[in-house]
């Protein structure tokens, strides 16, 4: 079903895009274009109930020093995206929701904007309100976070540092939603 959705949006995206106005339609297909050719390098998903690391520290956006290990116990949402993204711009909100909804309860959120140029960020988390913590997936970040390909990806990390869920493609609210139950 999901997949289904997946594939209708695709479509009703490409036939949007086809007839929106040039200058958007050029600026996200080149952005596109250079996710496309990035992507041939990108790694492949975690496999569930892999363990998956994280780094000991990750810079954040604001300026504040994340210190993973302050996570341990914890499940833990990565979520890859960019803010030029329209499925991104979609699932986003939804994962705010869940992080407003569950962040007492253990739930974490890491999300790693690809941007090119870090200073698109703050504009853009500022306009959304967004407060999960989100750092800019800089060359030295993803030597340790490697993106894999698609946008948005979303992993969730369990308790017990093992992957409970890897996802390449936008999530409906459900499947956001669904992932509480790995609390």
């Amino acid at each position: 079903m999901k997949q289904d959705r997946r594939c209708y949006l695709m479509g009703l995206a490409a036939a949007i895009t086809a007839v929106a106005a040039p200058a958007w339609a050029q600026t996200v297909a080149e952005q596109a274009s250079t996710l496309e050719k990035k992507d041939k390098k990108a790694v492949p998903l975690p496999k569930e109930g892999s363990l998956f690391p994280l780094p000991p520290t990750v810079e954040l956006i604001d300026g504040k020093t994340l210190h993973t290990k302050d996570w341990a116990g914890k499940v833990i949402v990565l979520e890859y995206w960019a803010t030029w993204c329209p499925f991104c711009a979609r699932q986003m909100p939804h994962v705010e929701a869940l992080y407003k909804k569950e962040h007492h309860r253990g739930l974490e959120v890491l999300a790693l904007s690809i941007d090119k140029k870090p200073t698109d960020i703050p504009p853009f988390l500022k306009s959304k309100n967004y407060t999960f913590p989100v750092a800019w997936l800089s060359p030295a970040l993803a030597k340790v976070l490697p993106k894999p390909a698609g946008l948005p990806v979303t992993i969730v990390i369990g308790r017990d540092g093992r992957v409970k869920m890897a996802d390449s493609g936008e999530l409906f609210a459900e499947d956001i939603a669904g992932i509480a139950k790995f609390l």
